[in-house]
């Protein structure tokens, strides 16, 4: 099954030959200096040290022989999406391989966790000709499926002048994305064109890359609604509940700047009328948890830091969990959970993560990165979507003063997301046709 030919026909096709080679040109002559720029990143934190050579498109690890399976996720939100569908790859094609990249260092650490046995993890080349062709010449993928919202000229093109198909699955496009690529039309166009099939988030992702020139599109649902529920540690979760004992408390998840000085504000107002209030933060990027913690204790707050060791004592006002891979720890600590990243310019975050272990949520009015989920919640009752910090203290205050509402909410929340997981066997017969060709391959060695 071949890639589709992207059409270049007519001025249209003149114009997206044009971006593509202004593109690529650029990319040559930015080649150069992209060691350069890893290695400041990865003093930054930004890189793996010890890995900057894969984002050059130097592989780590030899091809296994037979076919191969690229998979590309960006970062951990889409790496968890992703993750059901490698594991029914991997469980009923035994014959392929799947190699997964990641673009960031928490991604890879998870993927190192949680990767069925056989797979392959190498981080993705940044979209350069140079990178991308010596990762291709490598692997010589049968198959790419990307997920989400990456499209990489250089990658995708790559990929069609090999002849190898492309597809897209839970794809979604932003509003600001999609406008961004009506810009640049012509080139979108032939960006999109590789994609074989694309299986949108929702209608209105696919529609829009519909709009971009995107052939067979399918509108299937969110593949995050097939993960299984977050795990904790048993011993590292009765610890916790000894600490904090039966002390009212919510959680504030996946935060980002801005959201963990609201938090702290709104503990400082609700702290009166609930006596050994605890607020938990959890930042989406742990590394800012030092930094989190300085603003918070200049807000008059005695703050504890879980990377520093610290255990919730009685005095604790607000703890920071800043340690990677424990957010199925904390979601079964507290059941009134503010989804974070819903204030600002972010698009919210992946709301089933704790709608499955029966979180009652709040989040605010930016939840464009899951907004079905997001609307489904609020519907079903296992969500209310806020519009600023004084609702957010006044929702995030109903729950710590009522039990009750705050467990038939997360029961509403349970229940919406059990209801979503028919999206990964939907996925699955989608793909199937591409899998049973990738799986008849015997390239070269």
């Amino acid at each position: 099954m071949g890639a589709p030919e992207p059409n270049t026909n007519g001025t249209g096709g003149v114009s997206a030959r044009l971006g593509l080679g202004v593109y690529r040109l650029a990319g040559l002559l930015a080649t150069p200096f992209a060691p350069v720029i890893l290695r400041r990143r990865a003093n930054r934190g930004k890189e793996d040290p010890a890995r900057v050579s894969e984002r050059l498109g130097n592989a780590s690890v030899p091809r296994p022989n037979g076919p191969v399976v690229w998979l590309h996720a960006a970062s951990v939100g889409e790496s968890v999406s992703l993750l059901p569908l490698i594991a029914r790859i991997a469980d009923e094609r035994p014959a392929l391989t799947p190699l997964i990249t990641t673009g960031t260092v928490t991604s890879a650490q998870m993927m190192a966790e949680q990767l069925p046995p056989g797979a392959i993890h190498q981080y993705v080349p940044v979209d350069l000709p140079r990178p991308v062709a010596r990762f291709l010449d490598h692997w010589r993928p049968d198959l790419g499926i990307w997920v989400e919202s990456e499209l990489w000229p250089n990658a995708l093109t790559g990929l069609h002048r090999r002849g190898i198909p492309a597809l897209m699955v839970n794809g979604r496009m932003s509003a600001k994305s999609h406008g961004r690529w009506q810009k640049l039309r012509s080139m979108a166009k032939s960006v999109v064109a590789p994609f074989a099939l694309v299986l949108g988030q929702s209608q209105v992702d696919g529609d829009r890359f519909t709009s971009l020139g995107a052939r067979d599109v399918r509108a299937l649902g969110n593949l995050k609604a097939a993960a299984p529920p977050l795990a904790a540690d048993p011993d590292a979760l009765a610890a916790m509940e000894k600490a904090l004992g039966d002390r009212p408390r919510w959680l504030a998840a996946s935060t980002h700047l801005g959201e963990e000085t609201m938090a702290g504000a709104i503990h400082g107002a609700l702290a009166p009328d609930h006596p050994g209030l605890i607020t938990l933060i959890a930042p989406r990027h742990p590394n800012r948890g030092p930094e989190i913690a300085k603003a918070l204790t200049a807000q008059g707050l005695n703050v504890g830091l879980g990377s520093r060791g610290d255990v919730p004592g009685p005095g604790t006002d607000i703890f920071i969990a800043d340690s990677l891979g424990q957010m199925g720890l904390w979601f079964r600590l507290a059941q009134a959970v503010f989804v974070g990243g819903s204030f600002g310019d972010y698009g919210g975050h992946n709301p089933l993560e704790p709608a499955r272990l029966e979180c009652a949520l709040v989040f605010g009015p930016d939840m464009a990165n899951a907004q079905d989920l997001a609307d489904g919640l609020v519907a079903q009752g296992g969500a209310v979507r806020v519009a600023d910090q004084h609702w957010l203290q006044g929702a995030i205050g109903g729950l710590l003063a009522s039990p009750e509402l705050t467990a038939q909410r997360g029961a509403a929340a349970a229940s919406y997301a059990n209801g979503q997981a028919r999206v990964l066997d939907a996925t699955m017969d989608a793909i199937t046709p591409w899998l049973d060709d990738a799986s008849q391959s015997h390239p070269k060695i």
